[in-house]
């Protein structure tokens, strides 16, 4: 009996190591009661979470350089595939503290992810996205530029396949080994969706935190289709019939492909696109993202081919909210224009998207903060006159984006889900019916102080959420670190829809302007 006892009391023990943290509810506006629970924590941080046909979930670690699988109901978790050997600088957490705050790690690491629809179905494929060079010959940080250049990476797009019974991932195929990286705004999201029938691989390029902090000095490039950086880029699932090794990753039909030169530029004129996500709705399929504003205006946008986003010309709606100002600002005063930085001086938004063309320019589905431009002048000033002063503005900083098409939760089908760094919540953006606006008001959800929510995924019955959490509560780009992080560091979270909700909305708009802006002791958190 005492033997029974013991083995009960070890198999007990056992099962709660291995069970994920306890529930908690949460009320959401309209009623909606979810439970709270972690699935895994102490992740080095999860950037990507995507629910796969195989009803796991599948995790990339930014830091950790690793792709695993986990039981979303016990945790438990298997590395498929360990990339740290894919990469030619050391790891984070090894370098020396630098002064200049300019260590050789960029803004992510490992980043995107995206399962092919046929994974367990004859293609098991999966597209990763990391940085893989750095330019310091040393790994020591002397490779980043001393005039505000930022630190130089290289990006690469590879595909894996998947061997179910090993548990591993094998035989890499390199779709693109060019693209550029930095420690600011690269952006990263990988996503598969079809067009004209067939589906494509699209991939976001951030613009290398170009004119801003560490980057002040660095030309943008957001507007030149020759450069990938600010660009949503577009591949092939499967080799072309194009000779040339990478050729014949880029489709043929790209908007800005020649018959001498290839250019995998999809859309341009973006800043810091980390969500893409697609959903057919009204019986049309649409790409949308989410992308970081400056000092206001973080956006949603419906991507379009071949079409432009604005990005360093206008900011958010074409509202000239950002006349006589730029996308950035900079104490260094040996730069050129008033606000020292490289991004230009925007004479007049609507002026510039007359000049781009209506053919050409989209505004923004929806612009988060599209602030007034006496509000965004203050905090410009302060910027400039005291980088310390550390001026404090309302923005979200939106790290994903998904689409919520189920009926599981009242109200909530036909809706974008937007998680954020900054204020560290689940923003929801109900859709009209051909899925081109918003029908009503903007919804936060799951707000949690000091957590940054890095992405989002969704179970194929709309009753769970899972949403990845950064392993420290502040920036993973040059404006500073927080070791501490919160509770939740580096964790899966699953938010179980329970009770409640209205099928109700109200149409009264979702932009938001903000009040004067404030001198505050923390940074912006965002990126």
């Amino acid at each position: 009996m005492l033997r029974f006892f013991l083995l009960l009391s070890c198999f007990l023990l056992v099962l709660c190591a291995a069970s994920p943290t306890s529930a908690q509810n949460l009320t959401g506006p309209k009623g909606e009661v979810f439970t709270l629970r972690v699935v895994k924590d102490k992740l080095s941080d999860p950037w990507e979470v995507t629910y796969g046909p195989d009803q796991h979930l599948w995790v990339t670690e930014a830091k950790g350089y690793r792709v695993s699988r986990l039981n979303p109901a016990t945790g438990a978790q298997t590395v498929l595939l360990d990339l740290n050997s894919a990469r030619n600088f050391p790891r984070y957490d090894k370098i020396p503290d630098q002064k200049d705050g300019g260590k050789p790690w960029p803004q992510g690491g490992l980043m995107g992810m995206a399962l092919h629809p046929q994974l367990l179905t004859g293609k098991p494929y999966v597209y990763l996205a990391y940085a893989y060079e750095f330019a310091g010959a040393d790994q020591t940080g002397s490779g980043c530029d001393p005039n505000f250049g930022g630190c130089h990476f290289t990006m690469r797009v590879v595909r894996y396949e998947y061997q179910p019974k090993a548990q591993r991932l094998v035989n890499p195929l390199v779709l693109c080994d060019s693209i550029p990286g930095s420690n600011d705004h690269n952006s990263g999201r990988l996503l598969i969706a079809p067009a004209n029938g067939q589906p494509f691989l699209f991939y976001t390029v951030g613009d290398m935190g170009a004119g801003q902090f560490k980057n002040v000095g660095r030309p943008n490039h957001a507007q030149q289709i020759s450069s990938y950086e600010g660009k949503v880029l577009r591949f092939n699932l499967e080799p072309d019939q194009d000779q040339g090794e990478y050729d014949r990753w880029i489709p043929n039909d790209n908007p800005f492909t020649k018959p001498q030169k290839q250019n995998a530029v999809w859309s341009y004129g973006h800043r810091n696109a980390q969500g893409l996500a697609y959903a057919l709705i009204g019986g049309t399929g649409r790409i949308y993202a989410s992308e970081h504003g400056p000092f206001s205006d973080d956006e949603l946008n419906l991507i379009e081919k071949g079409k432009n986003y604005g990005h360093p010309l206008i900011i958010g709606y074409a509202d000239n909210n950002y006349n006589g100002l730029a996308a950035g600002v900079s104490t260094h005063s040996n730069l050129p224009g008033e606000w020292h930085t490289t991004y230009p001086t925007i004479k007049s938004e609507k002026e510039n998207a007359t000049a781009l063309g209506k053919d050409t320019y989209r505004d923004p589905l929806l612009s988060l903060y599209p602030n007034s431009q006496a509000f965004i002048r203050n905090i410009m000033t302060q910027s400039r006159n005291d980088e310390k002063a550390s001026p404090e503005w309302p923005s979200d900083a939106p790290s994903s984006i998904d689409v919520y098409t189920a009926s599981a939760i009242p109200g909530w089908q036909n809706s974008l889900l937007i998680p954020t760094l900054k204020s560290g919540k689940l923003i929801r953006v109900p859709l009209n019916a051909s899925g081109t606006a918003p029908s009503g008001d903007t919804l936060s959800y799951f707000h949690k102080s000091q957590i940054r929510y890095r992405d989002l995924a969704i179970s194929p019955d709309g009753k769970k959420l899972y949403l990845a959490v950064d392993s420290s509560s502040v920036t993973s780009g040059p404006s500073g670190e927080d070791p501490k992080g919160s509770q939740y560091k580096g964790a899966i979270l699953e938010f179980t829809y329970v009770k409640g909700g209205s099928a109700t909305q109200k149409a009264t708009g979702a932009t938001k302007r903000s009040p004067a802006p404030t001198k505050a002791a923390a940074t912006r958190k965002e990126e």
